[in-house]
């Protein structure tokens, strides 16, 4: 196939054209492969069952590198171009001094026409279009300050035991990158600043009883090697990596969803699954049930009230 042959994939009642397939996005490495914008458009296509739901209705920030993990052009882009197709849906939201018209991935062909512009990874909001102010997903960025990824696995399971105590279900996640993240499913109710607060009080609660291994400090250097306990993502327009979106490093890491049963396997760490053996992980329906039972934050902040011994 020559480097201007195009390629057309039908999707449902769109036909997308990928530009250039055999363009090289990750480079081969010694022991990671050479992957082309034809193989991120098939990872994303037999992927698209179970990231869908993940995307649906949620603004996106796309993260798109038209010349590969290796080239100099990184876009963070929140604005939908002009030019994209008018089946692509957008939603206008407001923001400081303006709007922004943001992509909302619905369908596997707006997924495809995505991966065609070299967005690698989509991030999304943890509120959807029609409310956006009112967030239904909470995450904990599991941030380690070495490479030692057992301090990651121990945070996230003690996190996991005290959401437990809290009777607030959440399930883990590969980032893809260094560290772990932590999702709750919320009842859409309280505001971004309400849901902000009470995850820092977890945050910080689990910080106190364990204050040589973790911290909440915003500032690098005030952390030292401890594990950052980000809960910064959860503010209004702030987003997170999509649940099996791909990264911008070498052998294409996934954003892999997994079991908390997963958590002891030796072979968990923050690249653990690719674009190569993603899907066959996502078929196992790691997050079994979880999104549809979505709790109130009211009685998980009064349980926190009484476990702290202060006011939430």
């Amino acid at each position: 196939m020559s480097a201007t042959a195009a390629r057309t994939v039908r999707a449902g009642r769109h036909t997308v054209e990928v530009h250039r397939p055999d363009k090289v996005l990750f480079p081969a490495r010694e022991g990671q492969p050479r992957l082309t914008k034809g193989d991120l458009v098939d990872y994303y296509r037999a992927a698209a069952p179970y990231l869908l739901p993940q995307l649906r209705g949620r603004p996106l920030m796309l993260e798109r590198r038209p010349d590969g993990i290796d080239g100099s052009g990184v876009f963070m882009q929140k604005n939908t171009p002009d030019h994209y197709p008018d089946w692509v849906r957008r939603v206008e939201l407001p923001k400081e001094g303006g709007t922004v018209r943001h992509t909302v991935c619905d369908d596997t062909a707006t997924l495809l026409y995505l991966a065609d512009q070299a967005a690698l990874t989509l991030h999304r909001w943890l509120s959807r279009a029609d409310r956006p102010d009112r967030p239904d997903r909470m995450v904990f960025d599991l941030d380690p300050g070495t490479d030692d990824f057992e301090t990651v696995r121990e945070a996230a399971r003690l996190l996991g035991d005290l959401l437990d105590s809290l009777r607030l279900p959440s399930a883990p996640m590969t980032t893809g990158s260094r560290g772990l993240h932590i999702v709750v499913p919320l009842r859409r109710g309280p505001d971004f600043d309400e849901v902000r607060d009470f995850a820092r009080r977890v945050a910080e609660t689990l910080a106190a009883a364990h204050p040589g291994r973790f911290t909440t400090a915003a500032r690098k250097k005030d952390r030292g090697d401890r594990l950052y306990l980000d809960v910064q993502r959860n503010g209004y327009a702030q987003t997170a990596v999509a649940p099996w979106t791909v990264r911008a490093a070498p052998g294409a890491p996934v954003a892999a969803p997994f079991a908390w049963e997963q958590l002891d396997d030796p072979a968990l760490h923050a690249r653990r699954w690719t674009v190569v053996d993603a899907v066959e992980q996502a078929r196992t329906d790691p997050w079994a049930g979880l999104l549809s039972r979505p709790r109130a934050l009211g009685p998980a902040r009064r349980r926190l009230a009484a476990l702290s011994g202060r006011p939430v």
